[in-house]
Formats: structure tokens, C-alpha cells, sequence
């Protein structure tokens, strides 16, 4: 996979861009996608599947439903920086648990993009599981965070 990545790598390397810019630019743009845009969403999310009034429970919903796109897109595009970050550094990719948490994390997201583009078929059922879907993505997000930070200090 780095062999297919480097000449990408070589052309932001040839950018001149300041080392610390490559090694912590992820980690510091995925820090505010992860815990602004994260914590909004799932927040949003939450209130809006427990309100007790309707009005506010769509309000809340279409709060969720207006950021989470826009956090997916910005999660994917982060991760492939931070696999070019690496690819960079001449760090292996496959062998971080990093990259594997960010994997699971995109695959529970895109779970979710799926049940929600369905309108989860129809099922309460449905509805339920991309509510703990997406907190578990959370969860994991903030283990991802931890692993990343561990990471990012060791080379």
C-alpha cells in the first residue's frame, strides 16, 4: 500500500510543508472534526430520538441529520491524510492499531449512512441500531483519538 501511495506522498512532500504541519496537521484537524462536529451530532441525535415533543424532536433530528454528512466526509478525507501523514513519515500503515480503529470507525459510519438513506426500511428496530451504531463510532472515535496521540509521540 505505501508503494502505491508514495508518489502522492511525493508531491505533498515536495509542498515543502513544515514538519509539524505533517506529523500533528491530522491529528489537530480530526481533533475538532471528532470532538465539535462528533459531540454535536451525537448529542443532537440523542435529544432528538428522546424528545417528548414532536416539533423539538424534528428539530433536534434535522440538527443531527445536517452535520453528520458533512463530519462522515470530513472523517474520510481525514483519514486519508492521516494514511498519506504516514506514508509521509516512512511509518508503516497496517501495523497501527490507529489505522485499524479508524477503519472500524468509517465502517460503523457508513453502516449508519446506510440505515439512515434506507429511512431504516421502516423498522423502529432499524432506528435503534443506528442510534447505538453511531455512539459506538463515538466511543471508538475517542479510543481512536488516544491510539492516534500515542502514536503521533512515538516516532
Amino acid at each position: 500500500m505505501e508503494e502505491l501511495l508514495a508518489p502522492i506522498a511525493g508531491f505533498f512532500q515536495s509542498l515543502g510543508l513544515p514538519e509539524p504541519i505533517v506529523h500533528w496537521g491530522h491529528p489537530t484537524m480530526m481533533g475538532i472534526v471528532v470532538f465539535v462536529m462528533g459531540s454535536y451530532a451525537g448529542v443532537k441525535g440523542w435529544q432528538g430520538r428522546l424528545a417528548t415533543d414532536e416539533e423539538d424532536g424534528n428539530k433536534k433530528r434535522a440538527a443531527h441529520a445536517q452535520v453528520v454528512p458533512w463530519m462522515f466526509l470530513f472523517i474520510v478525507l481525514g483519514y486519508t491524510g492521516g494514511v498519506l501523514s504516514l506514508v509521509m513519515q516512512e511509518q508503516p500503515i497496517f501495523e497501527s492499531p490507529h489505522f485499524w480503529s479508524g477503519t472500524a470507525v468509517i465502517g460503523l459510519l457508513a453502516t449508519n449512512a446506510v440505515l439512515s438513506l434506507s429511512n431504516f426500511w421502516g423498522e423502529t428496530s432499524f432506528r435503534s441500531a443506528h442510534a447505538y451504531i453511531g455512539s459506538s463510532a463515538l466511543v471508538l472515535l475517542v479510543v481512536h483519538t488516544l491510539l492516534g496521540l500515542k502514536l503521533g509521540l512515538s516516532f
